[in-house]
């Protein structure tokens, strides 16, 4: 009984000894204020997540800390870090797109087209870039104003006063390029918006290069969740003042993030997160909805479906809710957002329409009707983004006799027999015919299959019809 009472004593001792030594421990922790970055309290901070590779320090001195460095440094690595960090300027370029990086004071004036970037330990450099993602393509960046980056000193050619000076970092971009169109407003606008200036967590202002006032109506839900501040349009002449500057957008693939190169490491998933927040919608899952609801796309141009009328009955037979959406009822996103989350299936040809499947609830079911020789860009357009969206994908790829092209053409037809051949004439001869000149006729009956599995599918996943 005693040595049992003394075993008791020594496990007692033995503990309040080591509590005592970690509070000393965490007492002198404290006193040299370093902090884990998981627990910094920082604008834009979610180091927490073990897919960022941005940052590889652990434990930084509190006291040293630049929350405008620290969030610009995260746009940054490799070569261009260590020109960042020796100078305060760097520049990434890609095949897609240019984006410059200033961790100094800014001004920026001349409708955004010029922005000058002190530094006195080099004479003055001139850069001139467009700031919209989609460098190798000529058409749409013939479209876009140039910008023009001064770097350095001069007395020659000194940066002007400033009207106006705020105490966030400015993003600029432009709102041009193939603005007009949805898919390539959300490919090259929205989601590298997103993967720029998300982790800044609204601690930014938007300088606007080629202004228009639609766009920027029709978006503004987007830039009111990744900014604090309203937009600036420098029109009016006036010289805007910043700390530092993002000027570009960072470009990863068609409706794509890759997260390993992300601060933060967001995904897909987050960016459809970030949507619903943005436009308050209320379905997550396709297992909310306990109908089925079906959402057909239609176009009033190309790639017209010619028997809508009849593919709605057959929709609507197999027990399908049927809506459609016509393009004036896309005009209206804020609107148009909702009801495509409240869908369980979307169907549509070819087009930029199809860019509302990020809308949709995941596990929800995206059916792109595919024309003649487009195979590859409604993969890789739609097709693998949907995936990576978590949709279920189904594609129908008609056949020749479904095209208009068939009856306008003939079977033996180069455009019908050998489509290689009018492919080889170049992308606009291409385009011409499939893309702009083909309409669909759909086979009913084949198409049917399609809907069924898309039924199918939608009925595994929802409890309502266990």
């Amino acid at each position: 009984m005693e040595k049992q009472s003394r075993r008791l004593v020594h496990s007692a001792t033995l503990a309040f000894c080591l509590v005592f030594i970690v509070l000393v421990f965490a007492t002198s922790f404290q006193s040299n204020h370093t902090i884990n970055l998981a627990d910094l309290k920082l604008p834009g901070n979610d180091l927490s997540d073990s897919r960022s590779n941005l940052w590889s320090e652990r434990v930084v001195n509190i006291d040293a800390v630049d929350p405008q460095e620290f969030l610009l440094r995260r746009l940054v690595r490799g070569d261009d870090r260590v020109r960042f960090e020796s100078d305060g300027f760097s520049c990434h370029t890609d095949v897609h797109s240019e984006v410059f990086i200033a961790n100094k004071p800014v001004r920026i004036f001349n409708r955004g087209l010029t922005v000058y970037v002190p530094y006195d330990h080099q004479p003055q450099v001139k850069r001139i870039f467009k700031p919209y993602a989609r460098k190798e393509d000529e058409t749409a960046m013939e479209l876009v104003s140039p910008v023009q980056i001064l770097h350095g000193n001069s007395t020659i050619n000194p940066p002007p006063a400033c009207n106006f000076t705020y105490n966030v970092t400015a993003v600029v971009f432009s709102s041009k390029g193939f603005t007009g169109n949805v898919f390539h407003e959300f490919n090259e606008i929205i989601i590298p918006l997103f993967i720029t200036t998300h982790h800044f967590r609204s601690r930014l202002k938007f300088v606007i290069t080629d202004f228009k006032l639609p766009w920027v109506r029709k978006y503004n839900r987007v830039l009111s969740h990744l900014s604090g501040y309203d937009v600036i349009n420098p029109d009016n002449g006036s010289v805007h003042c910043f700390p530092g500057a993002v000027i570009g957008l960072k470009y990863h693939n068609n409706l794509a993030l890759n997260y390993s190169d992300i601060p933060g490491g967001y995904s897909m998933f987050d960016f459809k997160h970030f949507l619903k927040e943005s436009y308050n919608l209320k379905i997550n899952h396709v297992s909310e909805i306990q109908k089925p609801v079906l959402l057909l796309i239609s176009r009033r141009n190309s790639r017209r479906f010619l028997n809508e009328d009849e593919m709605v009955e057959m929709m609507e037979g197999l027990g399908f809710r049927v809506t459609r959406a016509e393009p004036e009822r896309l005009s209206n996103l804020d609107e148009f957002a909702e009801m495509v989350n409240s869908c369980s299936v979307m169907v549509g040809a070819h087009g930029a329409g199809l860019t509302n499947e990020i809308f949709l609830p995941t596990g929800a079911v995206m059916v792109q009707v595919v024309p003649l020789t487009l195979e590859w860009a409604a993969t890789n357009y739609f097709g693998e983004p949907a995936k990576a969206m978590g949709l279920r994908y189904l594609e129908y790829t008609i056949e020749p006799e479904e095209s208009s092209l068939f009856d306008a053409y003939g079977k033996d037809h180069p455009v019908i027999a050998d489509p290689e051949s009018v492919i080889s004439k170049g992308y606009y001869a291409h385009r011409a015919v499939y893309v702009d000149g083909q309409d669909l006729k759909i086979n009913l009956e084949r198409f049917k299959k399609t809907l069924i599995e898309a039924k199918q599918i939608f009925e595994t996943s929802n409890p309502f019809n266990r």
